[in-house]
């Protein structure tokens, strides 16, 4: 299985391949289309638009190669590992299904990519819709029915149907050293709060219970189009999250780095009337300063008083963050000092990288690498401090009540939750054993905790909502 691979098996032609589409889902002499998503969620909503746009043109959506007409293939390139990913998916695709179309970060390397695989039909870069439509009318001409071929309001969507990636803005304008996404994807470009909103409304009327905000730099947004309001909706992060908050749905925030005016979603999220989940997911990378200097991180001076004044307002607050170690120049000392901070912030989630070069990155050129069974060592020792603080703060939580969200029900009737602290794919999940017979997927119910683990929890059903 692909690990950064991201829709679901049952539309993933690659993970699913016994799996067809029945005579109901399709109509006789309606073009296919198959498609394999890699990488993050940013990509997934642009796999979903794609699919979306290809619905309301009459194709039909393959979940296997031997069906499909033709494959694209949605790349990640951010590291040189998601990068060889994305060559091996265009590969089997092509072995499996011979039209293959690719997209995404790493299509803005066609000659990289034409250099392994000359045969695909087309490369587009990231978020090149109409550039994907013509590759795909090129290869499998459109064939709608107009009396036929109906697309949902919400469009298409590769992810289960009670929560939903929004996404707010596209690139980013800071320079990590690390990281190519700016070349890639370019600088910021946020949406216009009101298009945003449109489509939260959407989502929501079609039965979305938690929308998770995603782009490259969630607190920027709006600095671009310098916060324009318009059709009384304005294009600033606290006044967006408000807005959302306001449908009825979680809201959850991806991807915000924390500048100084992030405390101002704080009294948002300390008041569950709101619909801002206490939850932010922050990229603080390491702790010390000379390593973000190396970096050129942005926003992380004093990060441990940011955190403190986040959970004076609000102290249910759960934090998730990644970090690199290894890092080039990264002294033993440095790391200590990473060690020595986690201790202090108390992060609830965290997850941590090895440095790898990236092709086009400028942390390439620094001096003094990490020796690999060095930067194993360290990610060892901080997996090791990062298990042992959430198996603290989840045996906290035995005893309380909580509300989740119902992601799955096996057949045995044990329900996969998760809480208000927990995003879905990279987080923990709440395991209800019993119970269950009239819960659903997508409901909201309460629970009583009675079990923790390392990661997750296991709790008994008190209410349904």
């Amino acid at each position: 299985m692909n690990t950064s691979s991201s829709n679901p098996p049952e539309l993933r032609p690659d993970l699913a391949p016994q799996i067809r589409l029945g005579d109901s889902n399709t109509r006789d002499g309606q073009p296919r289309i198959g498609m394999v998503s890699l990488g993050c969620p940013k990509a997934l909503v642009d796999s979903e638009r794609i699919l979306t746009r290809l619905r309301a043109e009459g194709y039909a959506i393959s979940p296997d190669y031997t069906g499909a007409d033709a494959v694209i293939v949605n790349t990640c390139g951010f590291l040189d590992s998601a990068k060889a990913e994305s060559l091996e998916a265009i590969g089997e695709a092509l072995n499996e299904n011979g039209k293959v179309i690719v997209t995404g970060c790493l299509g803005a390397e066609e000659d990289y990519i034409r250099g392994t695989h000359p045969n695909v039909l087309a490369v587009t870069g990231p978020h090149q819709y109409e550039q994907v439509l013509d590759a795909v009318h090129g290869a499998v001409p459109p064939s709608p029915d107009p009396f036929v071929d109906l697309l949902p309001a919400s469009g298409v969507s590769l992810t289960p149907r009670h929560f939903s990636y929004l996404k707010i803005s596209e690139g980013c304008n800071h320079r990590c050293k690390f990281c190519i996404i700016p070349d890639m994807r370019g600088r910021l470009q946020s949406r216009p709060a009101h298009a945003v909103m449109r489509e939260a409304e959407k989502l929501v009327d079609a039965g979305v219970r938690e929308l998770l905000v995603i782009s490259q730099d969630t607190s920027a947004y709006g600095m671009d189009i310098k916060f324009a309001e318009d059709r009384g909706h304005r294009a600033h992060i606290q006044d967006l999250a408000r807005d959302l908050g306001s449908l009825g749905a979680w809201v959850r925030l991806h991807y915000v780095y924390p500048y100084p005016f992030v405390r101002d979603l704080m009294p948002l999220m300390a008041d569950p009337a709101n619909g801002v989940l206490p939850y932010l997911d922050i990229p603080f990378q390491h702790s010390h300063p000379d390593v973000l200097k190396r970096m050129a991180r942005p926003g992380m001076a004093e990060s441990l008083g940011e955190i403190a004044a986040w959970r004076d307002t609000c102290p249910d607050i759960t934090l998730r963050s990644t970090f690199i170690v290894g890092y080039p120049g990264e002294t033993e000392a440095e790391f200590q000092h990473l060690l020595d901070w986690m201790d202090e912030a108390q992060l609830d989630r965290v997850g941590c990288f090895k440095y790898e070069n990236v092709d086009g990155a400028r942390s390439n050129d620094l001096p003094d690498h990490v020796a690999e069974e060095i930067k194993q060592d360290r990610w060892e020792r901080f997996m090791e401090k990062a298990q042992a603080i959430s198996e603290a703060k989840l045996e906290a939580k035995v005893g309380k009540i909580l509300d989740v969200i119902v992601d799955d029900i096996d057949e045995d009737g044990i329900a996969t939750t998760r809480t208000m602290a927990d995003a879905p794919e990279i987080d923990g999940n709440l395991f209800i054993d019993e119970g269950t017979e009239n819960v659903k997927v997508g409901d909201i119910v309460t629970v009583e905790v009675d079990e923790a683990g390392e990661y997750d929890l296991w709790g008994l059903i008190r209410e349904k909502k």
